[in-house]
């Protein structure tokens, strides 16, 4: 049976989920706070998700937190930032063991609450964030932002966006900017806090067993005074592209990272954006696609290659990890492939196989209570009230035809180049 979603109104602006699976051990709570994503604010969210994970007000050391957890029969706690689309999406999670595996069937009531107080009483010196913790964790924050380098082909990827999407909020980094860090202190760090908290649209998860006692539960623990809550807009979805670009950024490196940006005009609303989805895994989403027989197995032009998509922002990006020799040559190959796409030249085979692989990859979501709450969270945001065994019938319902339209909106927009500059 597909898992399904009971949603309760809380508060203006604040939603309860509730999705009942009894097929895992443990329980799952997330709280989200939603934001749109732009330059001004991006650092301050990224810096907020390291101070909250410092203590509470009972709880004043991360330690302390550490051993309540522990108490709590080995739960975890995590909490972070990410992008989805343009939107910044700040989490807070609780997993625990079902009661029934630690004799103790109302414990989960504490991890309710303890979520509730990381969340709403955040560890405070004279009314503001610990000026001690900020301070660290902006430290902490300058080197993830510095490290980013550091994994070359993440970095590519993400440098591809910021010249695909330059004019759009898409470009701006989730763990924002070491420029901006100077600027932020405990007073305006923890007033920012209280404003996102207030004005931006919550979506609370629970994975689990639950009655009608836990639902009220938490719904009372979470309710709060919210007027005027601000509606994150959806995002644009350029439908033109006005000029295609090439980028090389010289570096030393040992392999050279290619990441070539194409825009479809299919937004996730669309009944065509399924044969979308089978478009990219036939091209470059897997071990039997086109672009891995080719480039990568035939020709033995890259160590790797591989095609996503993102959802949100309608893209397409291919990342290979190529010699810097070998860049023409597979850029050449991958345009011919594409046109290949897009004149129907693919098996029913082919199809087959992607078909299997998204359907088993939707599937596979049910076996994680965390990718559960992000699988209904991704529902609310995109209005898409599907269940998974429907999203797979639509995929399994998808034409050749089908699959060929969707690769003709698939349209080049940067090409970027990471490597030794020696061309």
């Amino acid at each position: 049976m597909s898992l399904s979603n009971l949603r309760v109104n809380i508060t203006e602006g604040m939603n309860l989920n509730l999705i009942k699976t009894d097929k895992l051990k443990s329980n799952l709570i997330s709280f989200y706070i939603i934001m749109p994503l732009n330059r001004k604010d991006a650092t301050k969210n990224a810096l907020i998700p390291l101070v909250l994970k410092r203590g509470t007000k009972n709880h004043n050391t991360n330690l302390e937190l550490e051993r309540k957890l522990e108490e709590m029969y080995g739960s975890s706690m995590s909490i972070n930032i990410n992008k989805k689309g343009e939107r910044h999406v700040l989490r807070f999670t609780i997993e625990s063991p079902k009661g029934i595996y630690v004799n103790d069937e109302e414990y989960f009531i504490d991890a309710i609450k303890l979520l509730r107080e990381i969340v709403y009483e955040p560890y405070l010196k004279n009314n503001f964030f610990s000026h001690k913790y900020v301070e660290q964790e902006k430290e902490n924050l300058k080197r993830i932002i510095e490290g980013k380098i550091n994994n070359k082909r993440d970095y590519a990827i993400n440098r591809c966006i910021e010249e695909m999407c330059r004019n759009e909020k898409y470009s701006v980094y989730e763990y924002g900017y070491t420029e901006d860090l100077d600027e932020i202190n405990e007073e305006n760090l923890y007033e920012h806090y209280r404003y996102i908290l207030e004005n931006f649209p919550i979506e609370i998860f629970y994975v689990g067993e639950f009655d009608e006692k836990l639902i009220d539960n938490i719904v009372n623990v979470f309710r709060i005074n919210r007027r005027n809550v601000v509606e994150v807009p959806r995002e644009k979805i350029a439908s033109v592209i006005q000029t295609k670009n090439m980028v090389y950024e010289d570096m030393d490196v040992n392999q050279g990272k290619l990441v070539i940006g194409y825009r479809t005009s299919l937004t996730y609303e669309e009944q065509l954006y399924s044969s979308a989805i089978l478009a990219n895994y036939i091209f470059g989403g897997g071990p039997n696609s086109k672009l891995f027989r080719t480039v990568r197995e035939k020709e033995s032009l890259a160590y790797y290659i591989g095609s996503s998509m993102y959802k949100y922002k309608s893209l397409i990006l291919i990342d290979a990890g190529i010699d810097v020799d070998n860049l023409e040559k597979t850029i050449e190959i991958i345009r011919e492939q594409l046109d290949e796409m897009r004149n129907g030249i693919f098996t029913e085979e082919e199809i087959k196989i992607a078909k299997k692989s998204i359907s088993s990859q939707m599937k596979s979501i049910v076996d994680s209570n965390y990718l559960i709450s992000e699988y209904f969270l991704s529902r609310v945001i995109s209005n898409d009230n599907r269940t998974i065994d429907e999203i797979v019938e639509d995929i399994y319902k998808t034409k050749k035809k089908d699959i060929t339209k969707a690769s003709n909106t698939f349209y080049l927009d940067t090409i970027y180049f990471l490597g030794k500059k020696n061309y």
